[in-house]
């Protein structure tokens, strides 16, 4: 939700619209760019959102954190966790991140090359 946030655009009037449109703006990325694309909400979208491009994941419990608890415990699961990028405003999250051995990509910069203005 980073990501989805770092723009006051009215995604807040349709949470799932945003998180679908966020999802088709990283397959179109994913599949320019060649990239491994994982977008990691809180709790699973209704209806699902599916991609063959791009991993959909969720927490496995909705609640405060539990999407960020979930990015860390895949980059940590993550056999070369130093080859991964996170995009997270999150200061929190980025520490953690960081202390995985990945690297960190600031949501808006992701926004701005997804989905340019």
């Amino acid at each position: 939700m980073n990501v989805i946030g770092s723009r006051p655009d009215g995604w807040w009037r349709n949470r799932h619209r945003a998180m679908a449109t966020l999802v088709d703006r990283l397959e179109g990325w994913a599949l320019r760019d060649g990239v491994d694309v994982t977008v990691v909400f809180e709790r699973p979208p209704s209806p699902p959102i599916e991609s063959t491009v791009v991993t959909v994941a969720h927490a496995s419990s909705a609640a405060p954190n539990s999407a960020d608890d979930e990015i860390v415990r895949l980059v940590t699961s993550d056999p070369h966790p130093e080859q991964l990028r996170v995009a997270t405003s999150d200061r929190d999250l980025a520490d953690r991140v960081r202390a995985a051995q990945a690297t960190v990509f600031p949501a808006e910069r992701l926004r701005d090359l997804i989905d340019p203005r």
